[in-house]
């Protein structure tokens, strides 16, 4: 035992120390002995090439000449009487040397090689014969790849110029020299045709095919010219919608492409563009076309399987997978070009809608996939987008959760946190719908796989816990601001949505587990107090009403009991509440799109009536998700007492708060509380079991309607006259920005009309000027 843990200390110590430093001298050793495998052979080659080149001197059966020179000596190397003397013989032998040259082309395979030596390392890397120049000078030229033999597209436009009969020979003769736009996407042609190519075919299939071919036909000279026409399209819809085609498909995302860059500003990717495109009946037509079918004819040649326990498999290693990948990735592409320069929600729509199905084929693809993602997420995350396309865009993001693997997943539930953070920026009666929209849609990603999600909240969480202890220990003049702002307010609202969403008990029966995110409640309620507190001003008293709701969304999702009537006690006891207000004749403060009171609000009536509100309200939303907890008469008892002593000291002729509006909320809050307390009591009375029997405890009152206590009564009444009165602030919002742009649009129409009024008198000015020099000429004559 001892001898083998000595070996096992060493080996993990070679491991440690030395491993990573032989392998890369293996390596380093493994390309130089390859290097020099294949330059020994091309030079073998070369060498076996020159003196087959050089045949004559082989025949050793001819006899030499007596000066010494050889039969096949270079004609320039001669003399003039060596030349009369026998060298038109060596000119007319030398000739066939023209013939040998082709032999060095392409050999029959069946052909006897006596000079090739058998491959010894078999690697991808050996050139063969035919890949070597004919007669190569210097080891450079041997070098050079095949690829640069070709001409490119540019030497074709090139070649338009300088000669353009030659170029139309070209065109009318052997059109295919002309074909350059996407190389990468050919083999999407050979496939098709690999496809439609079938040996045994009866007569009837053999002259469809041979019309089929004939329409393929059409469109390779359609490619030709760049133009693209109606018909074009209406012929390659009809392709991919009856047989599927492939080739068809390989020229709509060209068309497409091109219809993503059509306002592009950079002149070499207009260059590259297949097709131009001026209609804009044509633009819309290759739009649909492609947005609608080129995702059906993707899942009908590489088809997702889906195994029993849900999840997703898509072939990716067979050939089709790699030959249709470059059409998808520039698909795909060409669609992220096109969101860039959209603004019409049904397009919008529509173009996001194309990539879902494309998603499961898509996680092959990182980088693209990353700037996939971010795309998305801007659309979802724009403060200027319409509901239905943050919707639409939230599907794809949905999509890639399901989809995804665990990277995809952190990737996308990162992203989707950060940009609803940069959406929140500005708050105001304009944004908060699609705020509160953004927040509600990506609470369900974290519920899809807890285990990422309990990971990625825990670590936003505790950023913001950082957050809130830097702001404290460093309590310099601006360090509040990274606390109090619409972003972090929005975060912590977003992760109550998270937690209540995800944390329920009607969540955890479907499961039938308890939910991963449950221990991240404490650490979400402790920051959300600690930041409520901070700085307990009434300045930034919206701030805490703010706060407080989102812990009231916790406690009533989850049944996590969370002290919260020590908060509100503290607005009523602060120096804003307790003094009578000043009047004022200024706009209501709206305390949903608020965080903080301007200067203008303090001590007036104004703000002291909307605090009373607010207080009165959250109050009662507080106490009646316990109103039929059998402690109730016992829980509400401190507030009622509390509550009961502000309302005596405020009704001082001196020092205290003659705010009628206020005082008379706080009463009717005390009497509900009180008539809460005597009906739990009367229902506690006739119970048999002990305060020990927790089970019994729990079931008190299980299964009657909270609606029926006398604070949910309230609560039921309270919030109808919350939403109606929202209701009709809603439709004055509307009716000012109605109103605001009539009156915009006339003062521009009265601008427009001053300016035509303004260019008459000039023109009737010119036509004065122009009449008296006439009239000054005519007295001249």
């Amino acid at each position: 035992m001892a001898g083998a843990k000595k070996n096992f200390k060493a080996t993990k110590k070679f491991e440690k120390k030395h491993l990573k430093g032989v392998l890369d001298q293996r390596k380093a050793g493994a390309k130089i002995k390859q290097r020099q495998q294949i330059k020994a052979k091309k030079q073998s080659k070369k060498t076996k090439d020159a003196e087959f080149y050089k045949g004559g001197e082989a025949d050793g059966d001819k006899p030499s000449r007596a000066n010494g020179a050889s039969k096949t000596a270079n004609v320039n190397d001669m003399s003039v009487d060596d030349f009369f003397g026998g060298g038109f013989e060596i000119i007319e032998k030398s000739q066939p040397g023209k013939k040998t040259s082709k032999k060095l082309g392409k050999r029959k395979r069946d052909e006897p090689k006596e000079d090739e030596a058998p491959s010894d390392d078999g690697t991808d890397l050996e050139m063969s014969a035919d890949e070597l120049p004919i007669a190569s000078g210097s080891e450079d030229e041997g070098d050079e790849d095949d690829e640069d033999i070709g001409m490119s597209k540019e030497a074709m436009d090139a070649l338009a110029q300088d000669d353009p009969e030659f170029y139309k020979f070209l065109k009318e003769n052997d059109p295919e020299a002309l074909e350059f736009d996407d190389a990468d996407l050919a083999e999407v042609d050979e496939l098709s045709a690999s496809e439609e190519a079938e040996e045994d075919q009866p007569k009837k299939k053999r002259k469809k095919d041979k019309k089929q071919a004939k329409a393929d036909d059409l469109d390779e000279e359609d490619t030709n010219d760049n133009e693209l026409t109606r018909p074009m399209v209406a012929r390659w819809k009809a392709a991919m919608s009856e047989r599927q085609s492939l080739k068809a498909a390989r020229q709509v995302v060209l068309a497409f492409r091109s219809a993503a860059h059509l306002n592009t500003d950079d002149e070499t990717e207009e260059r590259k563009l297949a097709y131009k495109i001026s209609s804009p009946e044509v633009f819309h037509d290759i739009l649909i076309v492609a947005l609608k079918q080129i995702p059906e004819v993707l899942q009908h040649h590489v088809p997702i399987k889906e195994s029993s326990s849900g999840k997703l498999h898509v072939p990716t290693d067979s050939k089709k997978f790699k030959t249709l990948s470059m059409l998808l990735k520039s698909y795909v592409s060409a669609i992220l070009h096109l969101l860039g320069t959209l603004s019409d929600d049904a397009t919008l729509k529509l173009t996001l809608s194309a990539i879902t199905p494309l998603v499961p084929y898509l996680l092959s693809f990182r980088k693209l996939l990353k700037n996939l993602i971010k795309t998305v997420v801007e659309f979802w995350s724009q403060s200027t987008s319409s509901d239905t396309t943050r919707i639409t865009a939230f599907l794809v993001l949905r999509r890639l959760v399901v989809v995804g693997d665990k990277g995809v997943r952190e990737t996308v539930l990162k992203a989707t946190y950060q940009g609803l953070i940069a959406g929140s920026r500005v708050t105001n009666v304009n944004t908060i719908q699609g705020i509160n929209l953004m927040k509600n849609s990506a609470a369900e990603l974290w519920g899809l796989d807890q285990n990422i999600g309990y990971t990625t909240a825990f670590t936003f969480i505790r950023q913001l816990a950082i957050h809130l202890r830097n702001s404290i220990v460093h309590n310099q003049n601006e360090s509040y601001k990274t606390i109090y702002n619409w972003q972090y307010v929005h975060s912590l609202d977003f992760w109550s949505c998270v937690l209540s969403e995800h944390c329920s008990p009607l969540k955890e029966a479907e499961t039938g587990k308890e939910s991963q995110l449950k221990p991240l409640i404490y650490p979400l309620v402790q920051v959300t107090i600690g930041a409520m507190r901070l700085i307990p001003t009434a300045t930034y008293f919206p701030l805490r009403f703010q706060m407080i709701r989102s812990l009231l969304r916790i406690s009533r999702s989850t049944g996590t009991y969370i002290p919260l009537a020590s908060a509100l006690l503290e607005v009523l006891n602060s120096a804003e509440m307790r003094k009578s207000p000043k009047p004022s004749t200024i706009k209501p403060l709206d305390f949903h799109i608020a965080y903080k009171a301007p200067k203008s609000y303090l001590r007036t009536r104004v703000y002291q009536d909307g605090v009373g509100d607010q207080v009165v309200e959250l109050f009662s939303e507080y106490f009646v998700l316990w109103s039929t907890n059998i402690a109730f008469p016992e829980f509400s008892l401190p507030v009622i007492i509390m509550l009961k002593r502000w309302l005596k000291q405020s009704r001082k002729k001196t020092g205290g708060n003659n705010n009628n509006k206020v005082r008379a909320g706080l009463v009717l809050l005390v009497q509900k509380l009180e008539a809460n307390a005597k009906f739990i009591e009367g229902k506690r009375a006739k119970v048999d079991f002990a305060p020990k029997d927790r089970a019994q405890v729990d079931a008190f009152l299980k299964d009657f309607e909270w609606e029926k206590t006398p604070v949910g009564a309230y609560v039921v009444a309270q919030r109808k006259a919350g939403a109606e009165k929202a209701k009709m602030l809603e439709q004055a919002r509307k009716e000012d920005e109605r109103k605001r742009k009539e009156e915009e649009r006339e003062a521009l129409e009265e601008n427009a009309a001053e300016l035509d009024d303004e260019d008459e008198e000039m023109e009737d000015f010119d036509d004065e000027e122009e009449e008296e020099e006439e009239s000054s000429d005519e007295d001249e004559e």
